[in-house]
């Protein structure tokens, strides 16, 4: 059975470099990303199980956080070339790759979408994140590039990051309350309508929304109910059959990807085999889960 992970990540080492030479002490910041499963490729995939594939994207070291808009470009396009390298070097392990954007210069973004996506055999769309230079994803200045995607029919990944305007953040829960946040900003933008081409991935199994959207349904309006319903989600909880079932019985059979978040969550090398199992576990036909594991990614890619 081949499993597809949508949702895995790298640190492709010469960018990391070029982060490091700006600010030496700048994965202190972020001791999580000490692993060397993001950067060095052989530990890589020595990790990984047999049969098994992943499309990837970098870990949020965003370099909007730290240069201007014009080294914010250069860097990410950079690190696109470097992680299509790394997709055409082991394209039977890394099937596509996912690209970086420099938030602080929109129209930047957009030129790297056209020339490193579009077209492009190796990446296959971006991956932004809940907030942007302390504004929500769904700030006016950021459309643009959701419409640019829509328009290609290229995927968003969306990843969480903090507010850092909030004293009491958390992994376990504050990213889950981010990524609800954004997801009920787009909605309430009404992109999905202005943009019906649109493909958003939600990292971790589609955040609150499976388990609160009977609120959804009687507190907001009946549009928005569906258009909740149009996100894509992946299985990054790291377990939970039950959970997972929750979000599959919400967002439909179509719209469920096997992603695990790998490196991160549990060591030594990430959780791609218990969220394996609990999509097995899953009170599902063999053909519902072989569409989580491979075949929904296949159909959003056709």
């Amino acid at each position: 059975m081949a499993v597809i992970d949508v949702f895995a990540h790298v640190l492709p080492p010469k960018f990391l470099a070029k982060m490091q030479a700006l600010k030496p002490e700048i994965l202190d910041q972020f001791p999580y990303m000490k692993n060397g499963l993001l950067t060095d490729m052989d530990q890589h995939l020595a990790s990984l199980p047999a049969g098994h594939q992943q499309i990837i994207s970098a870990v949020n070291l965003n370099p909007e956080d730290f240069v201007g808009p014009i080294q914010a470009a250069e860097l990410c396009r950079a690190a696109n070339a470097e992680i299509a390298a790394m997709v055409r070097d082991h394209h039977d392990v890394f099937p596509a790759g996912v690209a970086m954007l420099p938030m602080n210069n929109v129209p930047a973004a957009l030129k790297l979408i056209d020339e490193q996506i579009v077209n492009s055999q190796e990446l296959v769309g971006v991956q932004l994140f809940t907030q942007a230079l302390g504004q929500p994803i769904t700030a006016a200045v950021y459309e643009p590039i959701f419409a640019k995607l829509a328009e290609i029919g290229a995927p968003v990944w969306l990843h969480p990051v903090f507010d850092r305007a909030k004293p009491a953040n958390n992994v376990t829960f504050s990213w889950e309350y981010e990524l609800t946040q954004a997801m009920n900003g787009m909605v309430a933008a009404g992109y999905f309508r202005r943009y019906p081409n649109l493909k958003v991935i939600v990292h971790h199994a589609g955040a609150m929304v499976p388990f609160f959207s009977q609120r959804i349904k009687y507190i907001q309006s009946a549009e928005n109910y569906a258009d909740f319903k149009k996100f894509y989600i992946d299985t990054a909880i790291w377990g939970h059959p039950k959970a997972l079932e929750l979000a599959w019985d919400f967002f439909g059979a179509d719209h469920v990807l096997f992603g695990t978040d790998s490196p991160f969550g549990i060591p030594p090398v990430g959780p791609t085999a218990v969220i394996e199992q609990a999509v097995n576990d899953m009170q599902l036909t063999e053909g519902q889960k072989q569409q989580i594991f491979s075949g929904n990614w296949q159909r959003l890619m056709a």
